[in-house]
């Protein structure tokens, strides 16, 4: 498997991750949920990930329709 830094992969139990550092036996891989993990290169339960990116969660105040409580306020200055 060729990978490179910065590589989306997909791990089975870990999820989506970012791959930091690659060689022929160690692969680094950086998840949201645990961390920077090391895992064994030929043995990785991981696939890379190609032309497309992880989903993530969107913060409370980002998510479509949101309002701050400023918002439509008029300011008596």
């Amino acid at each position: 498997m060729e990978l490179k830094a910065g590589q989306y992969v997909r791990h089975a139990k870990y999820g989506w991750g970012t791959v930091v550092d690659y060689d022929r036996h160690q692969t680094l891989v950086f998840f949201r949920s645990i961390g920077i993990k090391r895992l064994q290169t030929d043995s990785a339960n991981f696939a890379a990930v190609t032309g497309e990116t992880p989903r993530t969660k969107r913060l409370s105040n980002t998510r479509p329709g949101f309002r701050s409580s400023r918002a439509g306020q008029v300011s008596d200055g």
